[in-house]
Parts: structure tokens; C-alpha cells; sequence
């Protein structure tokens, strides 16, 4: 699927949703909202960064900068309880989380009774 046929389709995708969710007012809703993500293809941080920073720019959003501490350069928009949110998941944070993963499933703790 090109990059336009994935767009029509997310779209339209999106449209039928609230159409079938106006017609069937018995079926529940997310409480916490809708959120539609984003993330550029893995790169060098740069040009992730700077895909992120346009995107931003057409939004009129600017790039929250707590998230970057924690290795997520995000921005984003509300519509509602509708997000939308573009993220790049930054080199070293992704690096921390395959060492941290490499581990799962080595390290078994010692299993106690409690009284």
C-alpha cells in the first residue's frame, strides 16, 4: 500500500468508525479518549527529530520537552478526547530497552512462602 492508499484508508477507516458509533449509541466508548500515533521510520535522530519537527510546525503544536528526558521526541494535537501524537522513540532509549530485554526471562527470583 502506497503512502497514500494508507492515508485514504486511515481516513476513511477513521470516518466509518464514528459513523458506527453514532448509529450504535448502545456500544461503550473509550472513557480515556482516542489516541491515533505516529512514528517516523527508525533513523538516525536527526532526521527523525526533524520529521517530528514539521510535523509539529502543520500542527501549530510545539515538541514537549519532559518527554525528551525520557527518550520520546512527541508532539501532538487534541481534538477533544482525540489525539492525534507523532513520536520518535530516540536512539539511546531504544538502545537502554534491548539491553534492559535481553535479560527477560534469565533472571528467575527465588520463589518464598509467606506466613
Amino acid at each position: 500500500m502506497t503512502d497514500i492508499d494508507s492515508r485514504d484508508a486511515v481516513i476513511a477507516g477513521l470516518k466509518d468508525l464514528a459513523t458506527f458509533l453514532e448509529a450504535n449509541p448502545e456500544i461503550p466508548v473509550p472513557r480515556q479518549g482516542v489516541t491515533a500515533l505516529y512514528f517516523p521510520d527508525r533513523t538516525i535522530d536527526a532526521e527523525m527529530t526533524a520529521e517530528i519537527d514539521q510535523i509539529a510546525l502543520r500542527l501549530g503544536s510545539s515538541i514537549d520537552p519532559e518527554d525528551v528526558s525520557y527518550g520520546q521526541y512527541r508532539t501532538g494535537i487534541d481534538f477533544g478526547p482525540v489525539t492525534y501524537e507523532a513520536i520518535a522513540i530516540l536512539a539511546a532509549w531504544r538502545a537502554q530497552y534491548e539491553a534492559d530485554s535481553s535479560y527477560y526471562g534469565c533472571v528467575v527470583p527465588e520463589c518464598t512462602n509467606a506466613a
